[in-house]
């Protein structure tokens, strides 16, 4: 008959042979299942106590960029999650203290590449502002900017969606993406020439007139993006397995969203309905008919279905800027239906066009400041190599980027170049929940978690 074999830990001994070492007194049983027993313990022990440290990146698919993450995990559960920026180290606010205001767009729209136009209205908005200029720029440039912008917010969302689901494994989600924000790049390619790094939108206006069949061009593929929105709705929404690694995970009170400065579709998400375009209007946002969607609970499923629903209401904007460039263009030679301000020291002295290989100047431009007089073309040869000045002072710009609050700090000391310009990255501020987010659940729900926060890398490390 077997007996069971037990034992106790009567803690150190304190006799000088085993000091620092534990003692066990051992009653019946065989002695071999006394020792399992005690490994068995001790190997728990070690389980339970032992800190392991992950490194997920630099160099990371969810991250959408030069990102590394530090991970504490016990087992399978996060336990820590530390953010380590700055592996991009672009130095772009400090590249713009050495260039004219203009050349500052040519920076700013390469920080967040996938959303390019918000930065370059933030910036223009914020230098109109130093200059006192900013009633002064036509309707039609704000017109253009608000089109230009819904336009990347859509290109924004879908691309966040279409990549954070490739990270699951579903690839035909990004293409499915990458189809409908095509449709967008070339619209930005008949404006500006190029698809992405535009420097389109200029202070005072912007650098050109859109073309001719531009508008008509978008209601024509209006269509399409449509359906590829709701297309990704019908894949995603009610797919259970994405259900299943999306509802509930990463998922941060509105406490903690608010304590930490979270701001766009994750904030929103929480139910808070914080929105720029609403609460601080520019560009003559409170003039559009378009509503700010909320959920109650901001975790990964929320946050996709929200960029989702603001898709749809960005084309509501865009179906109505399409009607009031119309209806400007009808009015022929109204100053509202020009695309720069008249002031001659800031605004180029003859219209800027798009030569045949897609760059540079065109050939009628070149005839005007060439033909008219010298001083026209020593003005125009200042005016681009030195650039206009900016009255002494500062000003903070705020705008509605599709990641959340982008913040413009610009200071100007009187110079033909920016003292200081800061910027306010959503994407670098809303990195830091992540840390809220990931806690507490596994190490591979923190691939997705990350992909519904959405940053890019170039604004981040700006």
């Amino acid at each position: 008959m077997s007996t069971t074999s037990t034992f106790r830990a009567s803690g150190p001994a304190t006799d000088d042979l085993s000091a620092g070492a534990e003692q066990f007194t051992v009653s019946g049983g065989d002695w071999d299942d006394v020792v399992a027993q005690i490994a068995e313990r001790d190997e728990a022990d070690r389980l339970r106590n032992d800190r392991i440290v992950l490194n997920m990146g630099p160099v990371h698919p969810s991250t959408h960029g030069v990102l590394r993450l530090v991970l504490e995990a016990d087992g399978e559960v996060v336990t820590e999650v530390r953010v380590g920026t700055g592996y991009l180290h672009t130095g772009i606010e400090k590249n713009m203290e050495y260039r004219t205001w203009v050349q500052g767009e040519t920076f700013v729209t390469r920080m967040d590449y996938v959303a390019p136009f918000f930065q370059e209205v933030g910036y223009a908005l914020a230098v109109e502002k130093l200059l006192g200029i900013t009633d002064d720029v036509p309707e039609k440039a704000t017109v253009t900017r608000v089109l230009l912008m819904e336009l990347n917010r859509i290109a924004s969302h879908v691309v966040a969606v279409g990549t954070g689901g490739n990270e699951m494994g579903g690839t035909t989600l990004m293409t499915i993406a990458f189809r409908c924000r095509e449709n967008i790049l070339k619209a930005f390619e008949m404006v500006s020439g190029l698809r992405m790094n535009h420097a389109y939108v200029r202070p005072g206006g912007l650098a050109q007139d859109i073309p001719e069949g531009f508008t008509d061009f978008v209601r024509s593929v209006m269509p399409d993006i449509k359906h590829d929105i709701h297309e990704l709705e019908l894949l995603l929404l009610e797919n259970p397995i994405l259900k299943s690694r999306f509802i509930g995970v990463g998922e941060i009170s509105l406490a903690g969203a608010l304590a930490l400065g979270l701001t766009g579709p994750c904030l929103r998400a929480a139910g808070y309905p914080l929105d720029i375009r609403r609460t601080k209007p520019y560009c003559g946002y409170e003039t559009y008919d378009f509503r700010v969607p909320t959920y109650k609970v901001s975790d990964c499923y929320n946050r996709l279905r929200l960029r989702l629903d603001e898709s749809y209401e960005s084309l509501k904007i865009v179906s109505q800027c399409l009607d009031r460039l119309d209806e400007i263009s009808a009015r022929g030679d109204d100053p509202s239906n020009t695309t720069m301000v008249a002031d001659p020291t800031i605004a180029w002295p003859a219209r800027m066009a798009i030569a045949t290989d897609g760059q540079g100047q065109s050939l009628e431009h070149v005839r005007e400041i060439m033909g008219s007089s010298m001083e026209s073309l020593i003005h125009h040869f200042k005016l681009v190599t030195q650039g206009f000045r900016v009255p002494a002072g500062q000003v903070y710009q705020t705008v509605e980027h599709a990641k959340g609050v982008l913040g413009i700090h610009a200071v100007s000391d009187g110079g033909t170049r920016p003292y200081r310009v800061h910027f306010r990255d959503p994407s670098f501020s809303n990195l830091q929940s992540l840390a809220l987010m990931g806690e507490g659940g596994m190490i591979a729900d923190l691939v997705p978690t990350l992909a519904s926060i959405d940053p890019v890398l170039g604004g981040v490390d700006r």
